[in-house]
């Protein structure tokens, strides 16, 4: 249920989490930069997991002073299941524990297009990746007290559709549409794997989170004109990536925050503003739904969990 009251929620108010271990994807720029930023100064272990170790590398040292040191890089395509497959065990080997895991890393409206898997590019990347990671890691946090997973939605949700007959997309492809639909599947797994920890008992507590309307590289496959015209809207439409990372972190660190919660800006239409409680749309709680997709990640991950 949406929460309606204004919020100062910001960065300050993250907790102290020193001690704890948080797995980013996608946190060498942008708005999993921010949130690995202000993680680890408050004390996180954090783990960039990125598709280039160079960009990684770089963005590790720019927080190398926070007080757990240096984050660690590990590279992550999550358009590859064997990639995501290698990352999964460096990470089980290297850490036991795991507290945090914050499916952040995406790509938006890219031509049309497979992975090495054959699957959409959006899909491919946004869903059944991050599905397959949190499957393999996820005996890494379900004994964890006040574990989470937090999965990084958007807007846009409301305009997707999940066509279980053409998830290949081959019918009709728009990049808008192909980057909805994927949106629409993360918010339908949050909810999804919210409800099967649940009853499982588990420790970790699933949660959703959308930065608004933030200003980030994801715009990269755009058009040159809209990428022009929305470098114009842009100090006016947006707001900073610091600012959209507070909602993960909302999620991801706030003692109050329940399992199945999402957060997104407070501001007019949720393009900006401090975090808070807000509602998804119908599509994003559809349980048959999302129990088919989720049955549907599992047969082209070759991942089973929670059954």
């Amino acid at each position: 249920m949406a929460d309606e009251r204004p919020s100062s929620w910001t960065a300050s108010d993250v907790p102290d989490v020193a001690g704890r271990v948080a797995v980013i994807t996608g946190a060498n720029t942008g708005i999993g930069f921010e949130t690995a930023r202000i993680l680890a100064q408050r004390g996180a272990r954090v783990v960039l997991a990125c598709r280039s170790v160079e960009r990684g590398r770089q963005a590790a040292e720019r927080i190398a002073d926070s007080p757990a040191g240096a984050p660690e890089v590990v590279e992550l395509d999550l358009g590859s299941l064997a990639s995501v497959s290698r990352a999964a065990e460096q990470l089980r080997d290297s850490h036991p524990r795991i507290d945090l895991l914050i499916n952040n890393a995406g790509v938006m409206d890219v031509p049309y297009g497979t992975t090495e898997d054959g699957f959409e590019r959006h899909l491919a990347t946004n869903h059944l990746g991050h599905f397959a990671l949190t499957g393999l890691l996820l005996p890494q946090l379900v004994n964890v007290p006040s574990s989470r997973v937090v999965v990084v939605g958007s807007l846009v949700h409301t305009r997707g559709r999940i066509d279980f007959d053409d998830l290949a997309f081959t019918q009709d492809y728009k990049p808008s549409r192909g980057y909805a639909r994927s949106k629409l599947a993360n918010l339908l797994f949050a909810f999804e794997l919210h409800r099967r920890l649940a009853a499982a008992g588990a420790e970790t507590a699933a949660l959703a989170a959308h930065p608004g309307v933030s200003a980030t590289a994801l715009d990269r496959y755009e058009p040159m004109w809209v990428r022009l015209v929305t470098g114009l809207l842009k100090p006016v439409v947006f707001q900073s990536a610091a600012m959209g990372a507070l909602p993960t972190l909302r999620a991801a660190t706030d003692p109050a925050a329940a399992g199945g919660a999402y957060y997104g800006p407070d501001g007019r239409k949720g393009f900006k503003g401090h975090p808070v409680l807000v509602a998804a749309a119908d599509a994003a709680h559809d349980p048959q739904v999302a129990q088919r997709l989720w049955e549907e990640s599992e047969r082209l991950t070759g991942v089973s969990f929670l059954g």
